[in-house]
Parts: structure tokens; C-alpha cells; sequence
């Protein structure tokens, strides 16, 4: 798709925040664009007037989302692309999908947010054990390549760590797991619409990242993407009249899931979600990946450019391609939670994440905002 020449600054109308807002928290949840606002309007708008008249054209917007998800992980196919509620269902529908035996293992991360933990954590009744990699030192990759073994099944991690910022070169991994015959999870939530990405180029088995963080979009709805080979590895624990071959054939009792990832789909989709979503990643795809990530990049800088000379103690990595839109920092003599509510009460929207004050901005975020949360500190 084109891209448009406006510049990420130009973007900012986009993004009309009331005035003494400083909106640095991206990696929690996200404002919305105003395209989305208007997708929004005009779906309720039509649920007031004409109801479900135009229902067809509403899967045409659904399946337009499906193709812009597509994109967004490096142009997978769109069979291979699910609609889920959350992060959470995605990674369950793993967990509880899967056919385990005792002495399985799991691999992540000590740093994971609790949806990369618990649904792995609750298999410990069926034997399989969570081994929990330590990620300090510079190469962290190697430390999980070096714990896997013959008895791991699954490798799960975060593209981005949600407390730290860390970036992992998932692609040495996944080669890892592809030649030991281990499947890959990621974790995608803290990059996908940040940086750019690949679901084939770090050769992930599966996606999974909600909406409502870099994406711009509605909390509950998630992207989920299954690999076509390895689709038939997860038994379905779910089912519903959505997720068969012909869901519109409502008579049809020798129904069969679909061949495609609408097989994880148990009931009704979220239309309104699916309006949102769409018209956010619009605005992420007219604008380009790499013109986003260049942005951010910019703008991430500056603000570790600004802790720095206020001496802060960077808890995020510094390197460009170790970080992508998370900078976590503590400020000497005084406790995080003293400098969050500092920040908050001068109108900084921010979070207390690994150890700190966690500040995520995005593309779209203008100097004047962050220069006006460092005056604060």
C-alpha cells in the first residue's frame, strides 16, 4: 500500500489529547486516532438507524482487519490469521490446545507479564514443568537457546519486555526451536505497531498480541496467528456455530472447524472491535512501518537524552536495536512510586513497571510532550 507523505508531527492531529495532557503510555493502553473515533461513530450510528441492514458490508470491514493484521506481522497469509478477545485467550488456546506429556517443558522468560506465565504456570497438574530464563547479560538469546533440551515443547516469549523495554533478536531462537523441532510463541503485544516484524523471518509458530497498545486500537480484540503447519497440533476446547467450515449454514449437522485459523473463532465476532481496529491499523499502514519505528525511535531517544542529564538511572536497555518504545528509569533519592505521582499530578500519564517509572511514547508524540514530562522530574 502507499504510504502517505505526511510527517509522524502532521500525524499528531490525528491525536486531539485535551490540553495539559502529556500521554506517555503507549505500552499500557493507547489513545485512539480520530479515524477511529469516526469508524466507531459511524457503526453505532448505523446500529441506531438501520441496525444489522448492512451486515455484509461489515465483514467486508472484518476481513479488510484480517488482511491488515496479516501485514502487519511481515504478510503472512491471511488464513493463518485468527480474531481472538485478548493476548491471554490466544495463549491459552496454546496451553489448553496442545497434548502434553509428563516431563514436558516450557520455556520463557523471568520477566514476563503474567499472560506469558500463568497459562503455562496452570499446566503444572499435567506435569509439565516452566523453565523461567534469566535475561540479564548481553547476549540473552543464548541464554534460552542454551536451556533448551530434548524435553522442551514450546519456547514462549515476548518480543518486548513489558517492565524493561528489552528487545530480543527473536530470529536466532526460533531458528533454534525450527531445527530442534520445538515450537515458538511470541509474545507481540510490546512491538507490533512499534517496529516493524516478521512471523516467518524469526520463524514463529505463533503471534499473539491484543490491540489496544501500539496498535492504537480496543481493548478485546487480538490478533492470533497460527502457523497452517502446525494448526492441527492444537486440539479445539472451544466450539460454537463461528468456527466451522460454513457458519452459515445453520442446518448443516456433519459441520467440520475450518480449515483455517476462524477455527480458534468460537462465536460471534466483535464488530465494533473490528471496526476500531481496522481503522487504526490504517493509520499504521498509510503511514509505513519503518517511518513509524524511525519516529519512535527519534523520540525514544530524546527521552533518554533527557533522564540522562536529569541523572536518572536508565533501567532499559540504551542500544537502539535493543530497545523499541519502553524507557524505564529511577531517579536517585527518591522512590518510584514518589516519582510516578509527581509525573501523574503534573499531567503525565505514565506507569510503575520493572522497578520504576516506565514512559512510552509513540510515533505520533510530539517533542513539546516529552520535553514538558522531563521539565517535571
Amino acid at each position: 500500500m502507499a504510504h502517505t507523505d505526511r510527517s509522524p508531527l502532521d500525524i499528531a492531529t490525528q491525536f486531539p489529547q485535551q490540553d495539559g495532557l502529556l500521554y506517555l503510555n503507549h505500552a499500557a493502553v493507547a489513545p485512539w486516532p480520530l479515524r477511529t473515533q469516526a469508524a466507531v461513530s459511524e457503526f453505532a450510528r448505523q446500529n441506531v438507524h438501520i441496525g444489522a441492514r448492512d451486515y455484509p458490508l461489515w465483514l467486508k470491514v472484518e476481513q479488510q482487519l484480517r488482511e491488515r493484521l496479516a501485514w502487519l506481522v511481515g504478510g503472512v497469509h491471511i488464513d493463518e490469521i485468527g480474531l481472538l478477545k485478548n493476548t491471554s485467550e490466544g495463549l491459552s488456546v496454546i496451553a489448553q490446545g496442545l497434548e502434553w506429556h509428563t516431563g514436558d517443558q516450557i520455556i520463557i522468560s523471568d520477566q514476563e507479564f503474567p499472560s506469558n506465565r500463568i497459562p503455562w504456570q496452570a499446566l503444572a497438574n499435567q506435569g509439565v514443568d516452566v523453565i523461567e530464563v534469566n535475561l540479564e547479560g548481553d547476549n540473552p538469546e543464548q541464554n534460552v537457546i542454551d536451556a533448551m533440551g530434548p524435553r522442551t515443547r514450546l519456547v514462549s516469549l515476548s518480543a518486548v519486555q513489558y517492565g524493561s523495554g528489552l528487545l530480543m533478536d527473536m530470529a536466532p531462537i526460533g531458528a533454534a526451536c525450527r531445527a530442534q523441532g520445538t515450537l515458538f510463541c511470541v509474545d507481540a503485544i510490546q512491538i507490533l505497531g512499534a517496529l516493524p516484524f516478521s512471523a516467518e523471518r524469526v520463524q514463529a509458530d505463533f503471534v499473539v498480541a491484543d490491540g489496544h497498545k501500539w496498535m492504537l486500537g480496543p481493548e478485546g480484540l487480538a490478533l492470533f496467528y497460527c502457523r497452517q503447519a502446525v494448526q492441527d497440533q492444537l486440539t479445539l476446547r472451544q466450539h460454537g456455530w463461528h468456527m466451522v467450515t460454513d457458519p452459515g449454514n445453520y442446518t448443516r449437522k456433519d459441520w467440520q472447524p475450518a480449515i483455517t485459523a476462524k477455527r480458534f473463532e468460537c462465536g460471534s465476532p466483535n464488530m465494533l472491535g473490528a471496526h476500531a481496529l481496522n481503522a487504526s491499523l490504517s493509520l499504521l499502514q498509510d503511514t509505513g512501518m519503518d517511518v513509524v519505528a524511525n519516529a519512535l525511535q527519534q523520540r525514544v531517544q530524546r527521552l533518554i537524552d533527557g533522564l540522562h542529564s536529569k541523572g536518572a538511572t536508565l533501567l532499559s536497555p540504551t542500544a537502539r536495536e535493543r530497545r523499541a518504545g519502553i524507557v524505564t528509569f529511577r531517579l536517585p533519592h527518591e522512590a518510584p512510586n514518589e516519582t510516578f505521582q509527581r509525573l501523574k499530578n503534573g499531567g503525565v500519564v505514565c506507569a510503575e513497571r520493572g522497578g520504576g517509572v516506565r514512559l512510552s511514547p509513540h510515533f505520533y508524540t510530539t517533542n513539546s510532550v516529552i520535553d514538558q514530562a522531563l521539565d517535571l522530574l
